[in-house]
C-alpha cells in the first residue's frame, strides 16, 4: 500500500481530443461551483423501491439496483428526468454498488466496467435533454464504499484501488462530469478510491472535478471511530474539488459536522443527508422528514454555513429536491474564513502542529536511510521492532519524528 497515504495532484493530465463537449462540461461545473449553489439529486433507491419491480427485471438478482442500467433503463433514466425536472442541477449514476468487489456478490464481477458506462450514458442522456447553454446538467460518476474495510485487514489497498480504477474508468468513458467517492466510512478506503479515480482519469487523460463525502454516524464519529477532523486532515492533503457529508443521518444530526466543515474546510463542502431517522414499518425503511422541513435545513446550510453543493440521500425524493431548489434557488455561495491549523491525521484523530517550546526535538532513528538498525528491521518485516525505536525516542524527550520507510537501496 505504497500509496494510500501520496496526494498526487492531478494538474497537468494531459486532454485528448474526445470531445470539447466533455472538456467544457468539466470546466464548467468548477466555474458554477464557485459561482453558484449547485443541487445534487435525491435517492436513486428509494426511486426504484417506490417503482415495485419484479425480480424479472433484476434478471433474479433481487438487491442489485445497479444492473437495472443493463435490464430496466429506461427506469433509471426516467428516475435522472424526475429529479432534474424538478430542478436539479446534476444527476448521480445509478453506481452505488457497482464496484467489481459488490457486483462479484450477485456474480456479475465481470460487467463491473460495463455496468458503469452505461450508467453514466443514460445519465448523460437524461441531463442532456435539460442542459441549456444557460442552465447546464451534470453526470455525477457515483462511488460507494463497497462490503470490505482496508482499515480491519478485510481487502488490501492495492486490490480495492484497482477495483476502484475500473469503476471510474467506465464512469468516465460512458461521459460522466464529475467522480463522487461517497459513504466513506474508511479513510484508507477513501484513499484507495482517490488513488483509484485518479489512475482511471490519467490513462483517459480527462482531469474531471473530484469529490469526496464521508459519513458520520449518529455517535458523532465515522463507522471506524474516525473523528471528522481527523478526515478533512487528511482528505485536504488531496486534490480535490469538494469534501462533504452524505447518508446515516438526517439534516438535524448533521448539523454540527457541517457547522465544522464550515468553519475549518478549504475545500467547497457538500452536504446529502437522508430524509430523517428511518423508521421501520412492513419490513420497509420510512423517512419521515417533509420537503418542506429538508428545504428549510439547506437554506440554513447554505446561509449560515456556506455551503456549496446541497441535494439528498436516503429516502429524499423528486418532491424533497423539488421544494429544495425553490428555496435555494440561483444563490451564490456565501464567503467563509476557514480557520486553517497545520495538523498531522492518524486513522482517529488529527493533532496541530503546534510547538510549545523554543527548542523541537526532532527524533531521526526512524528514517531507513539514516539509521542502520531501524533499516534492518524494516528489511525484516519486524513492525514490533520498528515501533520499539520509535518509542525508545519518545521516552527520551523526542517531540517528532522523522519517519521514512523509501529506503533506495530496497
Amino acid at each position: 500500500m505504497a500509496r494510500a497515504g501520496a496526494s498526487c495532484g492531478r494538474e497537468g493530465l494531459p486532454r485528448t481530443s474526445n470531445d470539447n463537449h466533455e472538456a467544457t462540461m468539466t470546466s464548467g461545473f468548477r466555474e458554477r461551483l464557485r459561482e453558484r449553489v449547485l443541487i445534487f439529486d435525491g435517492a436513486m433507491g428509494t426511486s426504484i423501491q417506490d417503482r415495485n419491480l419484479s425480480m424479472d427485471d433484476f434478471h433474479g438478482k433481487e438487491g442489485c439496483n445497479e444492473l437495472l442500467v443493463l435490464s430496466r433503463p429506461q427506469v433509471i433514466r426516467e428516475i435522472h428526468a424526475s429529479f432534474l425536472d424538478v430542478g436539479c442541477d446534476a444527476v448521480e449514476t445509478n453506481t452505488f454498488g457497482a464496484s467489481r468487489l459488490v457486483l462479484g456478490e450477485y456474480g456479475l464481477a465481470d460487467k463491473a466496467y460495463e455496468i458503469n458506462r452505461e450508467a453514466a450514458r443514460l445519465a448523460r442522456e437524461a441531463a442532456a435533454d435539460f442542459s441549456s447553454l444557460a442552465r447546464p446538467r451534470y453526470v455525477v460518476g457515483a462511488i460507494g464504499p463497497g462490503t470490505r474495510l482496508p482499515s480491519l485487514g478485510q481487502i488490501g489497498f492495492d486490490e480495492l484501488a484497482s477495483m476502484y480504477l475500473e469503476q471510474a474508468r467506465g464512469l468516465v468513458d460512458g461521459g460522466a462530469d464529475v467522480l463522487l467517492i461517497e459513504t466513506c466510512q474508511d479513510l484508507l478506503q477513501a484513499k484507495a478510491a482517490i488513488a483509484g479515480c485518479q489512475d482511471a482519469m490519467a490513462a483517459s487523460g480527462r482531469a474531471l472535478p473530484l469529490m469526496v463525502q464521508v459519513t458520520v454516524e449518529s455517535t458523532g464519529t465515522m463507522l471506524l471511530g474516525t473523528e471528522l477532523g481527523a478526515a478533512l486532515t487528511a482528505l485536504e492533503a488531496y486534490d480535490l474539488d469538494a469534501i462533504g457529508l452524505n447518508c446515516a443521518t438526517g439534516p438535524q444530526e448533521m448539523m454540527e459536522h457541517v457547522h465544522f466543515l464550515s468553519r475549518h474546510s478549504r475545500k467547497p463542502i457538500s452536504c446529502l443527508p437522508n430524509a430523517g431517522l428511518p423508521r421501520m414499518e412492513g419490513g420497509r425503511a420510512r423517512y419521515l422528514l417533509t420537503p418542506d422541513e429538508l428545504a428549510e435545513f439547506h437554506r440554513h446550510f447554505v446561509e449560515e454555513h456556506g455551503a456549496n453543493i446541497v441535494g439528498g440521500c436516503c429516502g429524499t425524493t423528486p418532491a424533497h429536491l423539488k421544494r429544495v431548489a425553490e428555496a435555494i434557488g440561483e444563490r451564490a455561495p456565501l464567503r467563509r474564513t476557514p480557520e486553517y491549523v497545520p495538523s498531522a491525521s492518524s486513522l482517529y484523530t488529527s493533532v496541530p502542529f503546534r510547538q510549545d517550546r523554543s527548542i523541537l526535538i526532532v527524533g531521526e532513528r526512524t528514517n531507513a536511510n539514516g539509521s542502520k538498525q531501524f533499516r534492518e528491521r524494516l528489511l525484516a518485516g519486524d513492525t514490533d521492532g520498528m515501533l520499539a525505536v520509535a518509542r525508545d525516542q519518545v521516552k527520551e524527550g523526542a517531540h517528532v519524528l522523522d519517519v521514512c520507510v523509501d529506503y533506495v537501496g530496497r
